[in-house]
């Protein structure tokens, strides 16, 4: 699998990132999705990665600046076809260390509470990520969990 910088300009990538949008509007209420269209994916302090297999898009992710030493991660997303092969644990610990290599110390995220949520809680708090209060512009929200981790070496 390869994992690389994304532009944001394929029609291949537009029409992925809408299927995400597509289907958290139909999981979790409409004030509830804090995805990011390609709009919000384009502006400054936002790096966009997707991964190919064999050259299919197989997954996606995206990691937002929040402060100097603060980021928040965006659009992580696999196919639905390829769900429960390790593609999101691998693009999630590349983005983790891309996020530790930009000088970040700490990825916050925002993920839902409904069940169809429970495997990317798991996989988050498998690579370290514990829930925490809202962060960032983020209000309590029952539909809402969010979840933090340090980038220190010793986490």
């Amino acid at each position: 699998m390869q994992i690389t910088p994304d532009p944001l300009t394929s029609p291949e990538i537009a029409a992925f990132l809408q299927a995400h949008l597509d289907q958290m509007h139909e999981t979790s209420p409409a004030e509830s999705v804090h995805a990011l269209d390609l709009a919000g994916l384009r502006v400054p302090g936002v790096r966009f990665w997707s991964a190919y297999d064999a050259g299919e898009l197989v997954g996606c992710a995206a990691l937002k600046r929040l402060d100097d030493g603060h980021a928040e991660l965006k659009s992580m997303r696999t196919a639905p076809h390829r769900t429960r092969q390790g593609i999101a644990a691998r693009i999630l610990a590349f983005v983790l260390e891309e996020a530790r290599a930009a000088g970040f110390d700490r990825v916050s995220l925002e993920t839902g509470t409904q069940d169809f949520f429970a495997p990317a809680r798991a996989l988050y708090a498998r690579h370290g990520f514990v829930e925490c209060p809202p962060f960032g512009g983020y209000r309590l929200d029952p539909n809402s969990t969010f979840m933090t981790r340090s980038l220190t070496r010793s986490s």
